[in-house]
């Protein structure tokens, strides 16, 4: 599930799209967005189908030729197609208006043609990113919505193909859960991605403190906390599905949405437990700095310590005073007087390190 942002601000996808004070229910797409393409996956009994159409109208013939069908929207780009399938398939405005405004947290909607769910999709290859889902499900029709090509749903797709799914002998609400399921697991990669370089981080701090950890932590920590964003709507989400009476979602489904839901919050226990971690990364990082500077704080106070009474000796033998007083230095005229005082501060700076080295100050 590989995304390309082609140089684009990443905020862009948080953008909204509709102008202050226009009137509800606008399709107002972004000229960046990708061009729609619309897929057409039938099934049910011994019927597969599967198909990408270029006319909205195609599906009129598609829809009677397979039990369920799964209608997959990807890139919100082409307004004219958008309208045209809201108008046939009878998608409410405020509903399609949600879907070309991609800034939309994880909710969900029940009208009463459809019930209408919107979930955020991870960015494999980087945590920070997300890619907004819509599903519209209906009688025997699910249609989802994605913002450019690239997703996590080949698996399902595969087991459609070769009927040996449950999704194949259950409604489509099975396959809305399936979907959204294969949604929340995307974001266990990640987050052990992130785990482990945490892990590996913390180990690297503890062997040795370098200036560019400070900001590896930071950028993990703003992984995670993008991460926790996008996914904590998703538990208020899916507790909807499984806790309202919807006539969409059969108790046989809602079974498999509990499964569902405690992998949201395994994803946000996990993603609070390393965001807390990466704070204690940093007090530990802030911890091991200060001690270190503390270190070579005390070794320069040593050796300041050590040269003071050697300055002081070499200063008092500095003062050049006339022999002609009895009371002056008689070393500034003795033959060894220079190796007096150099042994004198040496004996001294030893007498210093062996009291330090007692003291256990180094």
């Amino acid at each position: 599930m590989s995304r390309k942002r082609n140089g684009k601000p990443k905020r862009n996808a948080w953008r909204r799209r509709s102008k202050p004070g226009d009137a509800p229910g606008q399709i107002n797409v972004d000229p960046n967005a990708e061009p729609t393409r619309i897929r057409v996956i039938g099934y049910g009994g011994t019927t597969i189908l599967e198909r990408e159409i270029k006319d909205v109208q195609e599906l009129r013939v598609l829809m009677s030729q397979a039990p369920k069908i799964w209608i997959d929207v990807i890139g919100l780009g082409s307004e004219q197609t958008l309208r045209s399938l809201g108008e046939l398939l009878q998608l409410h405005p405020l509903a399609m208006e949600d879907v070309v405004n991609v800034h939309q947290r994880a909710k969900v909607d029940d009208f009463d043609e459809s019930l209408f769910v919107i979930a955020r999709m991870i960015d494999t290859e980087d945590a920070t990113s997300t890619e907004q889902l819509a599903f519209f499900l209906k009688e025997n029709l699910l249609i989802s919505c994605q913002e450019r090509p690239g997703d996590c749903w080949d698996p399902l797709r595969q087991r459609i193909r070769q009927q040996r799914s449950n999704i194949v002998n259950s409604g489509v609400d099975y396959l809305l859960h399936s979907l959204l399921d294969a949604v929340v697991d995307s974001y266990f990669p990640a987050i052990d991605r992130i785990v482990e370089q945490v892990d590996a981080l913390e180990l690297e701090i503890i062997e040795s403190v370098e200036s560019h950890q400070m900001q590896r932590v930071h950028e993990l920590r703003g992984q995670l906390l993008a991460i926790r964003r996008a996914i904590r709507p998703h538990r208020e989400m899916v507790n909807e599905l499984v806790r309202d009476s919807k006539p969409t979602i059969s108790p046989e489904t809602r079974v498999h949405l509990r499964d569902c839901y405690d992998h949201v919050i395994q994803v946000i226990d996990t993603v609070d437990t390393y965001r807390e971690l990466t704070s204690d990364l940093r007090d530990f990082y802030l911890s091991s700095v200060s001690n270190n500077m503390n270190e070579i704080m005390k070794v320069l106070t040593i050796i300041s310590t050590i040269f003071i009474p050697l300055s002081f000796i070499a200063g008092v033998y500095g003062m050049n005073f006339s022999n002609d007083s009895p009371w002056n230095m008689p070393e500034l005229y003795w033959q060894y007087g220079y190796a007096f005082a150099l042994g004198l501060m040496a004996i001294v700076a030893g007498i210093l390190l062996i009291y330090f080295r007692r003291r256990r100050w180094i």
